[in-house]
């Protein structure tokens, strides 16, 4: 089957309405809209190609048969990790593979995200693996996702790996969001802040001092400083935003360099303030995959490979390599990563006592959760900071410009 987008008026509203429907041609389409009461008014095939063969149908341009990954586009994690534990749900009530994909695209409403379940149902239905289907799209499932979701069907518990998935996945997406909120309150200071002080210098203070030339007298050293910061930002703003939009695209440039990253990624890890909650998050990520591709029957020197896709870190992926290297050899986990000389030692000292006792992947979630727990109170703990220093450095630039305005006015006042 392919699949074709559509629009359509709904015969019992009379409202237009559009999405996607799979069938074998587009008059099938047709007829299979009019027997859901609909009225097509335009189909058209989804994916350029027919739908029967999708390996056929997602051929590249060199001939290797091999699907663009990430061809669909991105879709929200939060999404793709309700499609996860739906997917589970359906699953462990005893309804096959394909009938499943079927359910959810029923239930699913983001459209890229519901072309994407119809690719990957086709692709089953003849005959490949799921781990093999979630591999077209690259830019949806990650690595992590796809060598999990194969572990799980080489091992007739898929079920229960996609409920770690998804347990896994809205924990990150918990804490993404409780991220993004508590550094909103700062952020939208900082803007604010900022757009008040420029209002000021580049239409306030420059009429104000109008005044003060018309005087001709000779005016505070505060005032003069003023004044000219006032000229300057006035009469060179365009070339101040080219010059911090002309720094940002140079960073950009140099941190997408392997070289440039490599520095940058190390900045990071030794920033004050922010390096040892970058570390924590990055600990908590390690942990928490490692231990959920081991519980689910994936091998270590697998995992380790897939956590270097995870990381987001230069300097720790590189270091990823010698890891690997030193597992392979026999050593224990907590030697390699003990000799990298960024985790911490509880993360470590847990790590060797799970190695010890033979429970390795369940020490492993729990300094996930501690260091995830850690990391909200420490962004907690930096934010009730943040916000009364943006508040000393915002009364601090008022005050100066008070005073800057205020005294000669004062001393005008007094010469009458």
């Amino acid at each position: 089957m392919a699949v074709y987008e559509y629009q359509a008026i709904a015969r019992s509203s009379g409202k237009r309405v559009k999405g996607v429907i799979d069938a074998d041609s587009p008059a099938a389409a047709r007829r299979k809209l009019r027997e859901q009461d609909m009225m097509p008014t335009a189909v058209s095939e989804s994916f350029g190609g027919g739908g029967a063969k999708p390996a056929g149908r997602a051929r590249s341009a060199n001939g290797s048969g091999k699907a663009p990954a990430g061809g669909f586009g991105r879709v929200p994690q939060h999404e793709v990790s309700v499609m996860t534990r739906q997917m589970a749900v359906l699953l462990q009530a005893g309804m096959p593979l394909v009938e499943a994909l079927s359910a959810l695209i029923e239930q699913t409403a983001n459209v890229r995200l519901k072309k994407i379940i119809y690719d990957i149902r086709d692709r089953v239905n003849t005959g490949a693996r799921m781990a093999d289907a979630l591999g077209a799209h690259r830019r949806v499932f990650s690595e992590l996702y796809i060598n999990m979701v194969g572990a799980g069907e080489a091992s007739g518990a898929l079920e229960q790996v996609l409920f770690r998935l998804a347990d896994m996945q809205e924990r990150q997406v918990r804490l993404s969001r409780r991220l993004r909120s508590t550094m909103m309150y700062p952020a939208f200071m900082a803007v604010v802040g900022v757009s008040v002080v420029s209002f000021m210098m580049v239409v306030i203070v420059p009429k104000i001092t109008a005044l003060f030339d018309k005087q001709g007298r000779e005016l505070p050293a505060i005032t003069d400083f003023l004044i000219g910061v006032s000229r300057f930002v006035g009469n060179y703003w365009p070339a101040l935003v080219l010059a911090v939009v002309g720094s940002f695209a140079l960073w950009r440039m140099w941190v997408r360099r392997p070289a440039g990253r490599l520095q940058w990624d190390r900045l990071k890890l030794r920033a004050p303030l922010y390096g040892p909650l970058y570390v924590k998050i990055i600990s908590g990520r390690i942990a928490r995959t490692l231990g959920t591709m081991l519980s689910s029957g994936l091998t270590m020197m697998t995992a380790l490979e897939v956590v270097k896709s995870v990381v987001g870190n230069a300097v720790i992926e590189s270091s990823m390599e010698d890891v690997k290297a030193n597992v392979r050899r026999g050593k224990d986990l907590a030697v390699p990563l003990r000799e990298m000389g960024v985790f911490p030692s509880m993360m470590l000292s847990m790590i060797e006592l799970g190695q010890r006792s033979g429970e390795l992947e369940g020490m492993l979630l729990k300094v996930a959760d501690t260091y995830d727990d850690e990391v909200e109170m420490s962004v907690d703990g930096l934010v009730s900071l943040l916000e009364p220093a943006m508040i000393v450095v915002m009364a601090l630039i008022v005050g100066f410009l008070v005073i800057a305005i205020l005294l000669p006015i004062m001393d005008m006042s007094s010469g009458f």
